[in-house]
């Protein structure tokens, strides 16, 4: 245990030993952008948990952008409490199918990411897809939010209906027994956005009604209140 300062009281002389957190090794190709998410104070979400697999959509460009705005940062920060959620959630996965795995797709993204993403799409139809950089921000602007799905170990990526980043209302829960009804969506895939979703409400999180990746660990006001934008 590190003694990291030494407080001494003139009148008691009482010393109180404060503990500080030790900063987190970095490793010698840590990104700019990852040093700055670290020194916000979110945590690796593998570190806690290995078995998450990562397919960081927007540090490639096999996203609806068309190009790659993480450059070369491709790992998972969220805030400390939002990653043993996340780890409760791949827990209760495993528990009930050992062979399968949370597939993150987005955690934490930067304010500066976030405004790279709005001049993107910033005029076109896209732009409602995209939470504007000032005001509030997006939950993943706080490492609050995670896009996620699930896969299998030998078989791959769970079938959910649509991929992530689908545009329509396919990818809608609110619709998505009505599209059961008419053959668009299978009982299989429905079934799977519930089991992906029955693992997220358990550990705490919510989903959303316009995305069957998208979940908030926190309503909105709390996370505002409580953490600051990661910028």
């Amino acid at each position: 245990m590190g003694i990291d300062s030494l407080v001494v009281s003139a009148e008691t002389t009482q010393v109180d030993v404060v503990e500080v957190a030790p900063e987190p090794e970095l490793r010698p190709d840590t990104s700019e952008l990852e040093r700055a998410i670290l020194g916000q104070g979110l945590v690796d979400a593998q570190s806690k948990d290995t078995t998450l697999v990562l397919d960081m959509k927007y540090s490639t460009e096999d996203n609806f952008l068309n190009k790659d705005v993480y450059g070369d940062f491709d790992a998972c920060y969220l805030q400390g409490e939002v990653v043993e959620m996340l780890a409760h959630a791949s827990a209760y996965v495993q528990k009930r199918d050992p062979d399968l795995r949370l597939m993150i797709f987005d955690c934490v993204r930067p304010r500066s990411v976030q405004f790279q993403m709005w001049e993107i799409v910033k005029g076109t139809d896209q732009q409602k897809y995209v939470a504007a950089p000032t005001g509030g921000g997006s939950m993943h602007n706080y490492g609050c939010a995670v896009d996620l799905g699930l896969v299998h170990v030998d078989s791959g990526l769970v079938d959910m209906g649509t991929p992530f980043d689908f545009f329509g209302k396919l990818a809608q829960p609110r619709y998505e027994v009505e599209f059961v009804k008419t053959g668009e969506l299978t009982q299989a895939q429905l079934d799977n956005r519930r089991r992906l979703r029955a693992a997220m409400l358990d550990a705490g999180f919510h989903g959303i009604l316009s995305e069957w990746w998208h979940f908030n660990a926190f309503k909105k006001d709390y996370v505002r209140s409580t953490y600051q934008i990661v910028e």
